[in-house]
C-alpha cells in the first residue's frame, strides 16, 4: 500500500539550490534511511515531508487518513508543562479513546456508546497506556515525571519528544537524527523497539549500525541524483561501490569517444549538413559525460606531527565526584605512543569530566595528571566553535593554522584540508552563518586538525556529521600516527577506529577492555548468559552445598574471560617489540625498548599466574 509519493520536488534558498526533480515513493512497512552530504537539504526534505515547509516545485501526495509523526533535531515543546503533562497534552488518538471510554462510564444507560468505547479500548490496546509510557520514559532515563520541560537538557527534550512520538503509534514516522543524545543502551533498545513494532519510517541518521539493523531500504542523494537501494546499509555499500565503478568505466569510455569526436569537430568545414549538426549536438553531450568527476576524497596522509616522547600522559590515582555522586576513584593509567582508546558509558558517568581533567581544564579531587613535554592536545568538544559575525569559512580555519606538515617536506594547506573535508573552493568563501549545523561541526573539526596535534581527543565527533563526512574522518584518523581518544555513541565509528575501551560503569569504576565495541557487547552478552546459567543451577541443588563450592563468582568469571584477551594482546605486543630489536637502533632506543619489553614480560607473568589461579578454582 502506497503511503506517499514525492513528485519532482525542488528547493532553493536564494541562489543556493539544495535539490531539484526529486521523486520517490514510500510504501507500508518500508523503513527508509536517507543519505546525503551536509548542506544538500536533508533537513529541508524532512520538513517538506512533515508538512512544515513547501517545495518550490513539485508536490508530495499522502494517502488519505494517514497518521504521521515527526521527530525533528530540535523539538518544540511547551516549557511550562511537566514530562507527564507533555505526554497527555499531545495529539495522541489513544488519549482520545481513553477520554471517550471515561465519558461512557459516566453514562451506563447508553449501552451502545459504552460497547463502542470498550471496543476502541481493545483495538488500541489502551488499557495499559500508563504502563507503556512509563516503561519508555524509564528506558530513556526520564524518571522524574513532574519535572518541567524548561529544566530539561537538550538531550532530555529530544528523548521526551521521541517518547511522545512512539506513544502515538502513527502509520508513518519521519525522524531527523533519532539517536543523537541517546546512550548506547538506549540506541540498542530503540533498534529492538522498531524491529518489534510495525512502523513505516523515513529517517536521516549518521548511525550506520542503526541503519544496518532498522532499515530495509536506503535512498541516497549523490551529486544531485537520487539512487534507491532495496536493502540495509551493508547492501547499500556493496551496490554503491558497483555503481561508482560502472560510472568510472562509462566516464572513461566517454573520454575515448570525446577524443575521437573532438578530432572530427576540428577537421570539419564551417558549412555543415543536417547530419553533421546532429553529430555536433551529440558531441556536447559526450563532452559533458567525459568531464564528469566525482568529488569523493580519500584522505591518505603521512602526517609529520611533532614526535611523541617516551612520556605521554600519566594518570596517578585520580578521583572526581560532585556532591554525593562519585564519578571515578583512584584511576591509574599510563598512555603509550600511538594508543587509540574509545570511551563508552551511560550519560552522566563522567566521560566529559574525565577528558577535561586529562587536558587540564578541570582539577581532580585527588591524584595528579602528568603530561609529557612534547604533548600537544587537539580537543574537539561538544560545545562547538564560536564564530565572529561576517567571517568566511577560510578565514575561520586560518586563525588556527595555514598548513599541516607532511613527511618528505610536503604540506597540506588550509584550503586543501577544507577540500578533503568536502568544502570546495567556492564553499570556502561562503559566510559561516550560511552553513548548516553539520557543516559548522565539520569546519570546527578542521580547526582542530589544522593545529597538527599529536594527542587528539574527540568528544562525540559524529553528532550532526553526515555519513560521507564520517567516512572522510575515519580515513584521516586511520592515518593519524599520534594518540587518539574518542567518546562516541557511534558503534560503527568506534569499531573502525579504536583498539581498546575505557568503559565507565557508573559506580565510580572505569574498566579497561581490550577490544572494540562489538567485542565488548559479545563479551557482555556471553557473561550475562553465563551468570544466568549459574543462577539457575542452585535452584536444582541444596543452596548450602552450592554456596560452599569453589566455582567462580560472576565478577571472577568476567575477570577470567578478560585475562585471556589481555594476555593474548600482551603476547602480540611482546612479539612486535622483539621484531623491533632487529632494526638498526641507537643506544637510547635499545634502552627504552628493553625497559618496555621487561614491563610487558612482567605483566604477562602476573596475569598468567592469576589466570591459572582462577582456572584451577573453576575446575
Amino acid at each position: 500500500m502506497n503511503y506517499l509519493s514525492v513528485e519532482n520536488i525542488a528547493k532553493s534558498y536564494g541562489e543556493r539550490e539544495l535539490f531539484k526533480n526529486i521523486s520517490f515513493g514510500i510504501n507500508e512497512g518500508q523503513k527508509v534511511g536517507f543519505i546525503a552530504k551536509n548542506g544538500t537539504g536533508k533537513t529541508s526534505l524532512l520538513n517538506i515531508l512533515a508538512g512544515f515547509d513547501t517545495p518550490d516545485e513539485g508536490q508530495v501526495i499522502y494517502r488519505k487518513d494517514l497518521t504521521t509523526a515527526f521527530l525533528p533535531q530540535e523539538p518544540d515543546l511547551d516549557p511550562h508543562l511537566s514530562v507527564e503533562e507533555t505526554i497527555f497534552s499531545s495529539e495522541n488518538e489513544i488519549l482520545n479513546v481513553i477520554n471517550r471510554y471515561e465519558k461512557a462510564l459516566l453514562n451506563p444507560d447508553d449501552t451502545e456508546a459504552y460497547q463502542k468505547a470498550f471496543e476502541e479500548m481493545e483495538a488500541m490496546q489502551a488499557w495499559d497506556f500508563e504502563t507503556q509510557y512509563k516503561q519508555i520514559l524509564f528506558k530513556l532515563k526520564l524518571n522524574d515525571l513532574s519535572r518541567e520541560v524548561k529544566y530539561l537538557s537538550g538531550g532530555q527534550k529530544k528523548r521526551l519528544a521521541l517518547t511522545v512520538m512512539l506513544l502515538q503509534k502513527p502509520d508513518f514516522i519521519i525522524m531527523d537524527e533519532p539517536t543523537n543524545h541517546l546512550d548506547l543502551d538506549m540506541i540498542e533498545w530503540l533498534e529492538e523497539y522498531f524491529k518489534k513494532e510495525n512502523f513505516t519510517i523515513f529517517m536521516v541518521t549518521h548511525d550506520r549500525y542503526f541503519l544496518e539493523r532498522v532499515c530495509n531500504e536506503i535512498v541516497e542523494l549523490d551529486h544531485g541524483q537520487l539512487y534507491t537501494y532495496k536493502g540495509n546499509y551493508t547492501y547499500y555499500l556493496d551496490k554503491k561501490e558497483s555503481r561508482v565503478e560502472l560510472e568510472a568505466t562509462n566516464t572513461e569510455k566517454a573520454k575515448q569517444l570525446y577524443k575521437k569526436e573532438l578530432d572530427w569537430m576540428r577537421r570539419q568545414p564551417k558549412a555543415r549538413t543536417t547530419k553533421s549538426k546532429s553529430r555536433i549536438e551529440d558531441f556536447h553531450d559526450i563532452k559533458q559525460r567525459a568531464h564528469q568527476r566525482r568529488k569523493d576524497h580519500q584522505v591518505q596522509l603521512e602526517l609529520n606531527m611533532e614526535r611523541l616522547g617516551s612520556k605521554v600522559v600519566e594518570l596517578h590515582n585520580i578521583s572526581k565526584s560532585y556532591s554525593d555522586k562519585e564519578l571515578f576513584e583512584n584511576f591509574d593509567y599510563n598512555f603509550k605512543r600511538g594508543e587509540r582508546v574509545g570511551i563508552i558509558g551511560k550519560n552522566g558517568t563522567g566521560k566529559s569530566t574525565f577528558l577535561n581533567i586529562l587536558t587540564g581544564s578541570l582539577k581532580p579531587d585527588t591524584g595528579k595528571v602528568v603530561i609529557g613535554e612534547t604533548i600537544k592536545f587537539g580537543y574537539y568538544t561538544q560545545g562547538g566553535i564560536e564564530v565572529k559575525p561576517g567571517q568566511k569559512v577560510i578565514e575561520v580555519i586560518r586563525e588556527f593554522g595555514d598548513y599541516i606538515p607532511l613527511k618528505k617536506g610536503r604540506q597540506i594547506s588550509a584550503q586543501q584540508l577544507l577540500e578533503r573535508f568536502l568544502f570546495d573552493r567556492k564553499k570556502q568563501y561562503d559566510f559561516v552563518e550560511k552553513l548548516s549545523g553539520g557543516e559548522k561541526k565539520r569546519l570546527y573539526l578542521c580547526t582542530v586538525l589544522i593545529q597538527n596535534p599529536n594527542f587528539l581527543i574527540l568528544d562525540e565527533p559524529t553528532n550532526d556529521l553526515d555519513i560521507v563526512t564520517l567516512n572522510v574522518l575515519e580515513n584521516f584518523l586511520l592515518d593519524f600516527p599520534g594518540c587518539l581518544i574518542v567518546v562516541s555513541h557511534d558503534r560503527y565509528f568506534m569499531d573502525k577506529i579504536v583498539d581498546h575501551l575505557f568503559v565507565f560503569q557508573g559506580n565510580a569504576e572505569i574498566e579497561d577492555f581490550p577490544g572494540n565495541y562489538t567485542d565488548y557487547r559479545e563479551y557482555e552478552d556471553s557473561a550475562q548468559k553465563t551468570s544466568e546459567i549459574q543462577e539457575e543451577k542452585p535452584a536444582k541443588k541444596d543452596w548450602k552445598k552450592s554456596s560452599s563450592g569453589s566455582k567462580l563468582s560472576y565478577n571472577e568469571q568476567k575477570e577470567f574471560s578478560k585475562l585471556e584477551k589481555q594476555i593474548s594482546k600482551l603476547e602480540k605486543e611482546k612479539e612486535k617489540l622483539q621484531q623491533h630489536f632487529l632494526k638498526d637502533l641507537n643506544s637510547e632506543e635499545i634502552k627504552e625498548s628493553s625497559v618496555k619489553l621487561q614491563q610487558i614480560e612482567d605483566e604477562i607473568e602476573e596475569k598468567t599466574e592469576r589466570w591459572f589461579l582462577l582456572g584451577a578454582k573453576a575446575e
